[in-house]
């Protein structure tokens, strides 16, 4: 261990991964052991198991996610993006939100950009897709959402009321279930406002490839997700695929075809298109290839002093037969996060990493207030217990006692007080209206 150089930890991305890791390291590393690097672009990690509850108004968007600095005191946190990493060199050069280039160099990069949705060349989904991976996206369904019911409620064209009206989501896994879920209990909960509205105007559709819901449980759990939903009078097409939506005229493989304001896209995650800015070894996915103790490996070789986890990272499940792969999901990463610091640790302390093994726990998942599916060690709840099993995990999991008692208060206040419905559809153009007055005057 060298005191009076301190190794210098690189962490690209500050997700779920980069944010865990790097809390870690710098708490159980000494100033004079390491300095921790930690480059986003963004100043905060976004726990998206909250963005369907930041979405429905169940919590503040500002308690789903958790400040950077705040968090990383101990860290140095610059904003920007990598756009290059050249680790036989190890530097990496960001591009900070301004001014020009730097180059960062560093003993140790721990690569976790995490994932970006998976997409699919469906003519116009570029043109009408809202993904739900973002807090940003998530509080832009919100707003567009009720934006749609106020259009319903003002127009007299029967047409314009069901266009605005019908509601798609793409995707049956848990980002897909749990979106539909909460913004039909939040549009349903707000029609009490809308006189001019019955809840039997809306359609809400759920288009799912496979011929079931939610994979990551077993098949009677997901059946009871389908039964649950269908009880709401949502209209779910399994085995079904999104083949157009030119113009917002959605065309389904089952030969379905209506037109809609609302197509929501959560069919699925892809590894970050940064690690095509790197040389690290890809396989067919495109994930980082990693061993067991998350250090990244090139055929046999150990990569030195690079490591990766989280959704771009293919790392071996050692609890299931060998070829199979961690999941991506927040509940690996969290762990692999924690895994990977203490083998840094271990290697910068001149001790052997050890290997990551964590049998899948379950999962948990809300259909909406007080309503919900879980799967635990193979103990299966439904409905109140479940949606209550879902809250107590999640909160427990969200970093910072600051978050964990925002997101109680919230949730506290929420039994006493109705919820909040109204549009904030001015924040994603904030300038228009200013824009518009301060046009110059023509003198002609």
């Amino acid at each position: 261990m060298d005191s009076v150089n301190p190794k210098r930890i690189l962490v690209v991305g500050a997700g779920h991964v980069g944010l865990y890791a790097a809390l870690r390291l710098s708490k159980k590393l000494k100033s004079r052991e390491a300095e921790v690097i930690v480059v986003d672009p963004q100043p905060h990690m976004t726990y998206q198991p909250f963005l369907p509850e930041a979405s429905a108004g169940n919590i503040s968007p500002r308690h789903a996610v958790v400040p950077l600095r705040r968090e990383l005191r101990r860290c140095k946190v610059l904003a920007g993006t990598v756009t290059r990493i050249d680790h036989d060199r190890k530097t990496a050069l960001v591009q900070p939100i301004s001014g020009p280039t730097r180059e960062v160099r560093y003993d140790h990069v721990v690569v976790a950009p995490g994932s970006v949705s998976r997409t699919l060349p469906i003519p116009g989904l570029h043109e009408h897709g809202i993904g739900f991976k973002t807090i940003g996206e998530a509080i832009f369904l919100r707003n567009h959402v009720l934006d749609r019911l106020d259009v319903a409620a003002a127009t007299t064209d029967p047409e314009v009321r069901r266009r605005a009206l019908t509601f798609v989501f793409v995707g049956g896994g848990y980002a897909g279930i749990e979106a539909l879920a909460e913004m039909e209990d939040m549009a349903r909960d707000a029609l009490r406002y809308y006189p001019e509205l019955k809840p039997e105007d809306m359609r809400w559709v759920l288009v799912e490839a496979t011929q079931r819901v939610l994979p990551e449980v077993d098949r009677d759990m997901g059946a009871y997700t389908v039964q649950q939903l269908l009880k709401r009078n949502m209209d779910i097409r399994l085995d079904t695929r999104l083949e157009s939506c030119v113009d917002g005229i959605v065309k389904l493989s089952d030969g379905d075809s209506f037109p809609t304001d609302t197509i929501v896209w959560t069919a699925g995650v892809k590894p970050s298109p940064m690690l095509d800015a790197t040389n690290f070894p890809r396989d067919e996915r495109r994930r980082v290839t990693c061993l067991p103790t998350l250090q990244i490996v090139d055929g046999d070789r150990v990569v030195e002093g690079a490591w990766s986890a989280g959704d771009c990272a293919a790392v071996p499940d050692l609890t299931k037969e060998p070829g199979n792969y961690c999941s991506p999901s927040a509940q690996h990463a969290v762990r692999q996060a924690a895994r990977m610091a203490d083998n840094i640790v271990n290697v910068v302390r001149g001790r052997e990493p050890v290997n990551y093994k964590h049998k899948h726990a379950g999962s948990v998942a809300s259909l909406g207030l007080h309503k919900g599916v879980a799967q635990v060690y193979g103990v299966k709840m439904t409905g109140w217990p479940a949606w209550f099993m879902h809250r107590t995990y999640h909160m427990s999991r969200i970093p910072s006692v600051n978050r964990k008692v925002r997101v109680v208060v919230d949730w506290t206040l929420a039994f006493f007080l109705k919820r909040e419905v109204v549009a904030l559809g001015q924040l994603h153009d904030p300038r228009e209206e200013f824009a518009e007055a301060s046009q110059p005057v023509s003198t002609r």
